[in-house]
């Protein structure tokens, strides 16, 4: 291989890499507004605020949230809308370390 074959080849591998990282940005942020829609309907604001508080700081525990509310709503189980109490405890059950114990015989 020459060496304009090699930049080629790189130049390519680079607009790939690149535009596979903008797919991947698109459908996250594609994904970030679904869940924000689906909490404007769900949550009130002081409650939407504390969830997204909540995001900044355990974003794996924002997304246990959001989907436990969607599927709340979804199933029809949510009447109205939940507010900051309710939230908390929820917050409180998705966030509570769960033990294991392992018992010898």
């Amino acid at each position: 291989m020459n060496p304009e074959e090699i930049k080629e080849r790189k130049a390519n591998e680079l607009r790939e890499k690149y535009s596979q990282q903008t797919q991947d940005q698109n459908r996250r942020i594609e994904l970030e507004n679904q869940i924000d829609s689906a909490m404007k309907l769900v949550l009130t604001e002081e409650a939407r605020t504390r969830l997204y508080n909540v995001r900044l700081v355990n974003r794996e525990l924002y997304l246990k949230t959001a989907q436990s509310l969607i599927y709340l709503y979804k199933s029809g189980q949510v009447q109205g809308k939940i507010g900051e109490p309710e939230l908390k405890g929820l917050l409180e059950k998705l966030s509570a370390k769960r033990e294991i114990n392992i018992k010898r015989k």
